[in-house]
């Protein structure tokens, strides 16, 4: 096992190289990068991005556009030199690629483009409204699924089995924003009931309250997010469980073990649980990374909550490039990582799978 492990950690660096390489390689191509930005807003589209350049370098209009930057035409060529040199692209691109991989090594992801933060800041500052959707979807998500899907199992083919399915797959027929709507125009003051707040995960006052009304005022909050992002979450993992278990419960070991007389909540949670939740393990790295880093993007922007979905949202729109390469460098590598662990998970579980005896 401890050679396997060393080979997944190995080939994390080639995974993580080649990631980089092709998102770098897309974000060169396309169009419409900081310094277009940066030049349509000294244009006359904006102004914010001038007061980044120093006064020396804000010349008069030159006769003719030599920068092969669209809209440049009228600049000084060293005002355009500048507003490369402040976003790195003095530099041809392998080599701001190569100094980006030594950076990365050394875990500088640098600042962004936009704000006074580095990359770190702005993951650590929105990393809570992240971990806390994410965290409590996905508890909800596997309390649910679970039990469901062991009960859809055990009666497969009932009246309980055909009406769960149907909600199961209506939840899952909706998307997760266009319920959260749906739960602002109901709960949130839109149309009826002003049961739950509509923006944010606490309250302006969050600071004077008491230990209790935190809490409180916390759980009130992150309750309409929170169901929004479940509803579609959770139909794929109780139909995963149904099938693990029913392909499983129809095996010989199973036969035998109530011909022994064991009770049915013995045969299903000693027996046949252990062998039905490999597949469900298998997926939840997957599950975790896809809630926690990119699926909330659209319930956070709905409710207004400033995550790391978020984040990468606006990162991208602005061509935030230390913002969006640092976070899919962490990303990756947290996924990859978990991705690991799921399969020490593996082991932990079923002791008979061993994955140092696979051929490379």
């Amino acid at each position: 096992m401890g050679a396997y492990i060393l080979r997944r950690l190995l080939l994390i660096i080639p995974t993580l190289f080649g990631i980089l390489l092709l998102n770098f390689l897309i974000i060169q191509l396309a169009p419409g990068g900081p310094v277009e930005q940066t030049i349509a807003q000294l244009q006359g589209i904006g102004v914010d991005a001038g007061d980044r350049i120093g006064s020396s370098a804000r010349t008069d209009i030159a006769a003719s556009d030599t920068s092969g930057y669209r809209g440049g035409q009228g600049l000084d060529p060293s005002l355009i030199a500048e507003i490369e040199r402040m976003y790195g692209f003095d530099k041809p691109a392998h080599e701001r690629f190569f100094q980006m991989l030594v950076n990365y090594l050394r875990f500088d992801f640098g600042s962004s483009f936009y704000s006074n933060k580095t990359v770190i800041e702005l993951i650590v500052e929105k990393m809570p409204v992240s971990i806390s959707l994410g965290l409590w979807t996905t508890l909800l998500t596997y309390l649910i699924s679970i039990p469901l899907g062991i009960r859809k199992a055990v009666k497969d083919g009932t009246a309980f089995d055909m009406w769960s399915s149907t909600a199961v797959i209506i939840g899952y027929a909706i998307p997760n924003f266009l319920f959260a709507i749906l739960l602002i125009v109901l709960f949130a003051g839109g149309t009826y009931l002003e049961w739950f707040p509509l923006r944010g995960l606490t309250s302006p006052n969050f600071d004077e309250m008491t230990l209790l009304q935190k809490i409180g005022d916390y759980f009130w909050h992150i309750t309409l997010p929170v169901l929004a992002s479940v509803i579609s979450s959770f139909a794929t993992l109780t139909m995963l469980t149904k099938n693990a278990f029913l392909d499983e419960i129809h095996k010989q070991y199973v036969l035998t073990a109530r011909a022994k007389g064991l009770t049915e909540n013995k045969v299903l949670y000693n027996h046949v649980f252990r062998n039905a939740m490999l597949l469900i393990i298998a997926g939840m790295p997957a599950a975790l990374i896809g809630i926690f880093f990119t699926g909330s993007m659209l319930i956070e922007v709905i409710f207004s909550l400033d995550g790391l979905g978020l984040l990468g949202y606006e990162a991208v729109i602005r061509r935030d490039y230390p913002v969006i390469f640092g976070t899919l460098y962490i990303f990756t590598l947290v996924g990859l990582l978990l991705k690991l662990i799921s399969d020490i998970t593996y082991t932990l579980v079923d002791p008979r799978i061993d994955f140092s005896s696979r051929e490379n």
